[in-house]
């Protein structure tokens, strides 16, 4: 999820959206989090943490900055996000050979090319895949296969991905999945924050 909290509807023009503007306590900004930019340099994190990235829409707040205080707060660490979320997208879409899933594997390399080391993958994603009972059946499938990819291209055998906490209130459903330990998962001084529809819980 590239973050769409607190994105309104603008009731005087059609179609049109805007951000509120409003950051909660746990989403602010902090020295110690840093974002890795479009144009692949270090910067400050803040709020919207994808609005370069997923330029196309309005961006607001996502979970990404909550995320990297907590890791923060208990950790002791500098955290660095890699944000490479595009919004309503399916997983199909993150293939190996795909734009975004490329785009995110360069990303990703990038970051630490001047030192640091990704830690971990944070993977909020699915929604675009529950409409049609098909990609809903075979989304553990490319599921697994994109962890297998990603940790290939990587090279990252053991890296662990974080994926998400939906719940569905109409469905009663909740679904969450750690691989790997989420104490390992989270010592880091960098961090690969993929998000885009699963969250970390």
């Amino acid at each position: 999820m590239a973050g769409r909290g607190g994105v309104c509807k603008d009731h005087h023009h059609h179609n049109h959206q805007y951000w509120d503007k409003l950051v909660p306590l746990e989403c602010q900004p902090h020295q110690d989090i840093f974002r890795f930019s479009a144009k692949l340099h270090w910067e400050q994190a803040h709020e919207p943490l994808h609005a370069d990235i997923d330029s196309k829409k309005v961006c607001g707040v996502g979970p990404g900055m909550s995320f990297a205080n907590m890791v923060r707060e208990k950790m002791r660490v500098v955290v660095g996000l890699v944000p490479c979320a595009v919004g309503g997208t399916a997983i199909t879409r993150w293939g190996r050979g795909e734009v975004l899933y490329e785009n995110m594997v360069k990303r990703a390399k990038e970051s630490v090319e001047d030192g640091g080391e990704i830690k971990g993958l944070l993977w909020y994603q699915g929604e675009s895949d529950t409409s049609d009972i098909h990609d809903a059946e075979v989304y553990q499938g490319n599921m697994e296969k994109l962890i297998e990819n990603v940790r290939e291209d990587l090279g990252l055998p053991s890296l662990p991905i974080v994926m998400a906490s939906i719940v569905l209130s109409n469905h009663n459903i909740t679904l969450f999945f750690c691989f790997n330990s989420l104490e390992h998962f989270m010592w880091t001084n960098c961090w690969l924050d993929r998000c885009s529809e699963f969250s970390y819980s």
